[in-house]
């Protein structure tokens, strides 16, 4: 049995998954990947992030689902970041398959075309990518990390950082949609500097 290392630390059981037992602070993205059929598919991940400091990007997901199947046929994904108002249009890409295997709450949601890739877009989302598949990463337990090379980025005009504008200003007019995992959201328009040590280099 483990024991709590002190006072107020509490020792989680690693025999489950401990992810629900706190939150942690998450992107939440939106896969673009193209199906079989020609269509396109839209689904949500949280598992994502920038892969080094080189223009790579990496998201979790599972073989079962068509989002992997998609990219590995395809070997390309999209991938968008949607504006805190866009959370429910977030959420709608995650909704089931009917008998059909389609997705009817995909036609409700506005799309734009990607440039380089054939994939789509969530539309009016403040940052967009365009990958081509670098790799796939099995054997994590039921999950793997796709990871892609990124050949097209777009950012919304507002969301942009320049030398001539301050950061906070840029978060005031263009707030981030941050996922707290399990189960919330929430906007992020205010920040702070980081106090980085003196001689700190990445």
């Amino acid at each position: 049995m483990p024991h709590s290392v002190c006072d107020g630390i509490v020792s989680l059981d690693l025999s489950q998954p401990i992810w629900d037992s706190f939150f942690l602070v998450a992107p939440l993205v939106v896969i673009g990947t193209r199906e079989p059929d020609g269509g396109y598919d839209l689904a949500p991940k949280h598992m994502a992030m920038p892969i080094g400091w080189d223009n790579y990007f990496g998201f979790v997901c599972t073989p079962r689902h068509h989002t992997y199947q998609n990219v590995l046929r395809e070997q390309a994904f999209t991938v968008s970041f949607p504006r805190p108002e866009q959370v429910v249009l977030a959420s709608l890409s995650a909704a089931p398959r009917c008998e059909e295997d389609a997705k009817p709450a995909l036609a409700a949601l506005p799309t734009l075309p990607a440039c380089v890739v054939d994939g789509v877009f969530l539309r009016y989302a403040y940052l967009y990518l365009e990958c081509e598949l670098d790799r796939m990463i099995d054997g994590f337990g039921m999950n793997s990390l796709i990871i892609g090379k990124i050949v097209a980025a777009h950012v919304e005009e507002q969301a942009q950082r320049l030398s001539d504008k301050d950061d906070q200003d840029v978060l005031m007019q263009s707030p981030l949609l941050a996922y707290l995992s399990p189960g919330r959201y929430t906007a992020i328009d205010q920040s702070a500097a980081f106090p980085f040590h003196v001689g700190f280099k990445r």
